[in-house]
């Protein structure tokens, strides 16, 4: 699977974790909405099914491209250990 751009799913991130404390402090039908909006994109970018898949997936995305910026590989991880 290809990684979407970082600031494109840094963005989408933040409109998740915006909506759900919007919708958690006041629910109404656009919190919700937002909510379901932001949770599908939220998926649809890491290709899950689910959110909690989806959260954990953007974490390894994010985690990805913070070591393809300091050039260390899952390789030199493992060889580190």
């Amino acid at each position: 699977m290809l990684l979407p751009a970082e600031k494109n799913l840094r963005a989408v991130l933040a409109r998740f974790a915006a909506a759900r404390i919007d919708h958690d402090v006041l629910p109404t039908a656009e919190t919700g909405r937002m909510l379901r909006e932001s949770s599908h994109t939220l998926c649809v970018l890491t290709g899950t099914h689910t959110i909690k898949d989806a959260l954990r997936a953007a974490d390894a995305m994010l985690e990805q491209y913070r070591a393809d910026r300091s050039g260390i590989t899952q390789a030199d991880e493992v060889l580190a250990a």
